[in-house]
């Protein structure tokens, strides 16, 4: 039996909205679809609402009648400070306001290892390190996390804020021998938070059980992810495609990677 009567999903255009939009289906009767790019056609268990994050009037009527929220919307990479403010932060508000509004107990949201890019490798963090975003785009998921913590503590709404590393088919790089996130760990990790009897306020790594990852999740073993996926299995094919890197170059040095060698998107 469905866990949820109406589940929505934004960002379901994108790369990993389009994994979720296969992955959760068993845990509801419906799943509700939103984002500003095609979605294509809507299945029989599915419905498909476009809509700009953006638009307050928009989300509130798209939050209206779900139970719970998995947001995966937003800006997907760096870009233009207009363009994460209007998707990201303003689009993270509209989400949490409307929820509220509406009722909704509980939202997993796609936050980023970016969010903490500035961590040195050597340095290692876990669920409680302070914020040190590498861009923009980290600056926004720093925000709604924070807008998160306000919405639990003051209203009530429970968040699992996942900051997603590199979810990818297959580790392309050496960097993704510690940052890989596998699919199939991502569909665990997002339907583990949705079903837990209590999730709180919590931050939780989105990557597989790699040996070299740079991020600890002991502290939010409530939750009962365990990944099922390695990096390790493509070990030698990554390492005889590509050469290690400079150990002082930014990119390799802090766990954000080249995001912490980009300029300003404005520039």
């Amino acid at each position: 039996m469905p866990r949820f009567n109406r589940l929505l999903i934004t960002g379901a255009a994108g790369n990993l909205g389009r994994v979720l939009r296969e992955g959760l289906a068993p845990l509801a009767t419906t799943l509700r679809l939103t984002d500003r790019a095609d979605m294509g056609e809507a299945a029989p268990h599915e419905e498909i609402m476009p809509a700009e994050l953006g638009d307050f009037d928009a989300i509130m009527e798209i939050v209206g009648g779900c139970d719970a929220i998995v947001h995966f919307g937003a800006a997907p990479m760096e870009r233009p400070w207009a363009e994460v403010l209007e998707s990201s932060i303003k689009g993270g508000y509209h989400v949490y306001e409307a929820a509220r509004r509406h009722g909704i107990r509980r939202i997993v949201y796609a936050s980023s290892i970016h969010a903490v890019g500035y961590v040195r490798r050597e340095e290692g963090a876990d669920t409680d390190t302070p914020h040190r975003p590498d861009s923009l785009y980290g600056v926004s998921k720093c925000f709604v996390e924070d807008l998160a913590s306000m919405y639990f503590h003051k209203f009530g709404i429970e968040s699992a804020l996942l900051r997603i590393n590199s979810c990818f088919p297959e580790p392309a790089d050496r960097r993704h021998l510690a940052t890989w996130m596998s699919f199939r760990d991502l569909m665990q990790l997002v339907e583990k938070c949705l079903v837990a009897e209590r999730i709180g306020h919590c931050v939780i790594y989105g990557i597989s059980d790699n040996r070299e990852r740079f991020f600890s999740n002991d502290k939010v073993r409530h939750v009962g992810y365990m990944p099922r996926d390695s990096a390790e299995d493509y070990r030698a094919q990554v390492e005889a495609a590509t050469e290690p890197g400079d150990p002082f170059a930014a990119g390799v040095e802090f766990v954000g990677g080249v995001f912490c060698e980009f300029g300003h998107p404005d520039d």
